[in-house]
């Protein structure tokens, strides 16, 4: 342990903690801007500066490590001084059109130049021109509002091993770019949306779908159709200061009536039958020689990251649309044609925690009626913006229940939204396929928790099943080279692009960097969906009756041609330009 001094106050630390993290566990403030913990750590900003008696100049809290005996000031003149003059230089070459950006009330700089008080720019002179980057599907590219902090590249690089975007030019000209200035949209990029949940301000942001969906909203002629995936549920309630994992899903039902779509349905019920589809076929290529290990399908960042990185691994891909892809057409089909609704009169719209999920509505192969699966996603963000337009106070709202007959879901769809989910939920139902045998099991613990890669072996009565569940993107390089290169017998595999599942998707509320470093965000969030599993009274896909009334009436069997038709899908190689 070091024992220290910060404004006068007698703190104790492990040796090797920055001043930054010391002065926290005292609960003192010191801002930062540049700053991620673990991910981006390198002091470029100096918004965290501090005076050090006995040395000349400023230590960069962030990165420097506590002395025994260091007597640290955080707060002096001088320091708040040099914090000032940070801010006017970084604001003097930045788009300061505060009020019409999407982070406007959530952008750190903002926040840091309120607290500074800084109500005019001291430097003035010539600034960068940036054209936005709006060809992605997924992600717009706005670096006139860039201040050079490099967490979205830090987090491309060291979290997700992609490397799409990095610091490009030097001095004035420097500027986060991509191969060539090219479009994420033509580089390597997955879409995952990480970078955007780095930024501290508005240089990315996700491209906005609500349009589409007010539009639909105002069309007599449309009949509208929600669909709430689970990770939203635990989170849309932080955008309107509820606490974080907060399980909000009557209060959101209830918002999107009142918004006016004509029915409410839950995603988890796509879940459901994307676990039957995925069980099956699993268990056909167990038992028949077909090609392992199976690599699930549900996240399209990650799908994207295989077929620009691992063409020759595409096979190993469930062919299984993801469920709000699955849920889309099945209301497009059976839905409306048990209750005599024209489809191409149908609007459905998707709200989820990924922005990858606005690309995925838009690949090919993703529209078994004929007509589009989806035709709006929108993010968890872009449903709190729909709310506040609309001026409904969301947390004096009652609770509402899903619209039945599509509303239905079991435990295991609710848990998709966390990494581990999608595995834990197949191998309830994979387990019974398998053995004929109904098994009291339902907690698969191996797999749960928020680790970067999860290995088990699963025992199904003599039967043993090697899987490995990796969340995030280089993670999921580790396991793909491990594949490649023979070191790993898995059967089943489970990934994620985003690391924690999707309760930390690139759609999700954006927490500031002392959050994400002082709070389990996803611990919290993900607790949440194992409690409504838990509280659930059916807890296995394939004993959802509602999924069996649709195979009896409808789908035929699992797998079937039928199903095929309707909920899976087919992949293709993709080449893209990278830097470095």
């Amino acid at each position: 342990m070091v024992s220290l001094t910060i404004n006068g106050r007698k703190v104790e630390v492990e040796e090797g903690t920055t001043i930054l993290e010391a002065a926290r566990k005292a609960s003192i403030d010191i801002p930062t801007l540049c700053f991620l913990k673990d991910i981006n750590e390198f002091g470029d900003c100096r918004m965290c500066v501090v005076e050090v008696e006995g040395r000349r100049g400023f230590a960069t809290s962030c990165i420097q490590k506590v002395e025994e005996g260091m007597v640290v000031r955080t707060n002096t003149p001088a320091v708040i001084e040099a914090r000032r003059t940070v801010l006017d230089l970084i604001l003097s070459n930045h788009d300061r059109d505060c009020l019409t950006c999407t982070r406007n009330g959530t952008c750190e700089l903002q926040k840091l130049a309120e607290e500074f008080y800084v109500n005019e720019i001291k430097y003035k002179g010539e600034r960068n021109k940036h054209q936005i980057d709006d060809k992605s599907p997924s992600i717009v590219r706005d670096f006139n509002k860039c201040i050079l902090c490099r967490r979205c590249v830090a987090t491309c690089k060291n979290v997700q091993g992609i490397g799409a975007i990095d610091c490009t030019e030097r001095g004035f000209s420097s500027t986060i770019s991509t191969y060539n200035d090219m479009s994420l949209n033509d580089v390597n990029c997955t879409f995952c949306g990480q970078c955007i949940e780095a930024c501290p301000v508005g240089a990315l942001r996700e491209k906005d779908g609500t349009a589409a969906v007010w539009e639909a909203l105002g069309d007599e002629d449309k009949y509208v159709i929600a669909q709430t995936a689970p990770a939203v549920r635990v989170a849309l309630g932080e955008e309107f200061g509820m606490e974080i994992g907060t399980n909000v899903k009557g209060k959101m039902v209830s918002s999107l009536k009142h918004l006016g779509f004509d029915k409410v349905f839950d995603t988890n019920t796509g879940a459901d039958f994307t676990i039957m589809e995925e069980a099956t076929e699993f268990i056909d290529r167990f038992t028949n020689g077909g090609t392992l290990p199976m690599l699930t399908s549900c996240s399209p960042g990650w799908v994207r990251f295989l077929e620009l990185n691992y063409p020759e691994l595409i096979p190993n891909l469930s062919s299984c649309k993801s469920p709000h892809q699955m849920f889309g057409a099945i209301i497009k089909s059976y839905y409306a044609r048990k209750n005599n609704i024209d489809p191409s009169k149908i609007f459905v719209v998707s709200v989820m925690p990924c922005i990858a999920k606005k690309y995925e509505r838009t690949r090919d192969d993703e529209n078994g009626t004929g007509y589009d699966d989806v035709d709006a996603v929108i993010t968890t963000r872009e449903l709190a913006r729909m709310i506040k337009q609309a001026h409904i106070n969301f947390k004096t709202l009652e609770d509402s229940e899903f619209d039945d007959p599509m509303g239905e879901a079991t435990g295991a769809a609710a848990i998709f939204g966390t990494t581990g989910g999608v595995m834990e939920a197949a191998l309830r139902t994979v387990a019974e396929k398998v053995t004929g045998n109904s098994f009291g099991k339902l907690e698969y613990e191996d797999v749960r928790g928020g680790q970067g890669i999860k290995r088990a072996i699963i025992d199904l009565n003599g039967k043993e099943v090697k899987v490995v569940v990796a969340s995030g993107l280089k993670n999921a390089r580790t396991i793909l080279e491990e594949i490649k290169s023979g070191k790993a017998d898995y059967q089943f595999v489970e990934i994620m692009a985003c690391p924690g599942g999707c309760v930390m998707g690139g759609g999700q509320p954006i927490r500031t960097s002392k959050e994400r470093a002082t709070i389990d965000i996803r611990g919290k969030r993900a607790a949440a969906l194992y409690s409504i599993d838990e509280k659930s009274t059916i807890r296995k896909s394939h004993e959802n009756p509602i999924l069996k009334k649709i195979y009896a009436e409808y789908l035929g069997e699992p797998g079937g041609h039928k199903a095929h038709e309707l909920l899976h899908t087919s992949y293709s190689p993709k080449e893209k330009y990278r830097l470095g």
